[in-house]
């Protein structure tokens, strides 16, 4: 794990990546959903289907019925996305929006870089 990251306790971590997977893979549904209906036979948005549906359903009350259907999982991406910048820093107690933010995709470019950057 980055020496940064270090200074959070192991929860608050996993909870990110937990949160930043399900936003990450709502964002991947509908990227699918740009080339393929969500009917498709393809086993990648096959998964992105399953992945997301439960997700989807927990936020259909509060999801405007004017959204156009691939305009939706973005739409609760965006939620995870708040929380992970401005609620989990502030339940935490800092001071700074964001000072948590995004722990998972430092990781995630942080090992890009060792891969590709040197």
């Amino acid at each position: 794990m980055p020496e940064s990251l270090a200074v959070f306790p192991v929860w608050v971590i996993v909870i990110d990546y937990v949160l930043g997977v399900v936003m990450w893979t709502l964002i991947g549904r509908s990227a699918m959903n740009i080339f393929l209906p969500e009917n498709s036979s393809f086993f990648f948005m096959r998964f992105f289907v399953r992945a997301t549906d439960p997700v989807l359903r927990v936020f259909r009350p509060i999801t405007p019925g004017f959204l156009l259907d691939i305009m939706v999982p973005l739409y609760v991406a965006w939620f995870f996305f708040m929380i992970r910048f401005y609620l989990m820093p502030w339940l935490l107690g800092y001071s700074v929006m964001g000072m948590l933010s995004f722990p998972l995709e430092s990781e995630i470019a942080a090992i890009i870089y060792q891969l590709f950057g040197g």
